[in-house]
């Protein structure tokens, strides 16, 4: 049983800001991370890494270009993170994948809508033209979120993952920045 008083929709948002993930919001977004992952429901793994590997794929995240938000309420506690990660390759450095989580108590307040915002904001700003993600079909409250920021539906990935022996499809989602004189610029709003 957890000691935590159980949170009030209407405190839950009062205190919370976004920003640019921080050295001191690393352990806070490992906690929060594997808060998610235990769930079973919304990310592909089912506990966060060690708080070594987590921290060592954040830096090098973001020494790579990468953007990553957290949410934090109170006093620095991380309940969420949005970040987008470059492609390393060439011919795929445009392009980022999305990832994004938010502890239960704080779902449906609009933190998702301000994280997300701020995220493609700053992608927006970095150049980036294309972001995308993967999400398992059955989450519609995130497919929604993400088809109000502008992301389409790519494809179904079937049977995409397992979770307790129970197969799940995720859809490929993506949303594009006009591109200069391609045939994109008339298909979407830019990052």
């Amino acid at each position: 049983m957890s000691s935590r008083p159980a949170l009030q929709p209407a405190a839950v948002t009062m205190d919370v800001r976004i920003v640019p993930i921080a050295r001191h919001h690393l352990a806070g977004f490992h906690s929060a991370l594997d808060r998610v992952a235990r769930e079973g429901r919304h990310l592909a793994m089912l506990e966060a890494p060690s708080f070594v590997r987590t921290r060592r794929f954040v830096l090098d995240s973001l020494k790579a270009g990468a953007i990553h938000v957290v949410a934090v309420a109170g006093y620095d506690e991380v309940i969420g993170w949005c970040d987008l990660r470059p492609k390393s390759a060439p011919t795929l450095r445009h392009s980022a994948v999305l990832g994004m989580g938010l502890i239960t108590p704080y779902r449906g307040q609009g933190l998702g809508s301000r994280m997300l915002a701020a995220t493609l904001d700053a992608a927006g700003q970095a150049g980036l033209q294309r972001a995308e993600l993967v999400v398992r079909a059955d989450n519609a409250p995130a497919i929604a979120l993400y088809r109000r920021f502008g992301f389409r539906l790519e494809g179904t990935l079937r049977d995409y993952l397992r979770v307790d022996g129970v197969s799940h499809d995720a859809l490929q989602m993506a949303r594009l920045a006009p591109l200069h004189g391609s045939v994109q610029a008339s298909q979407g709003p830019a990052l």
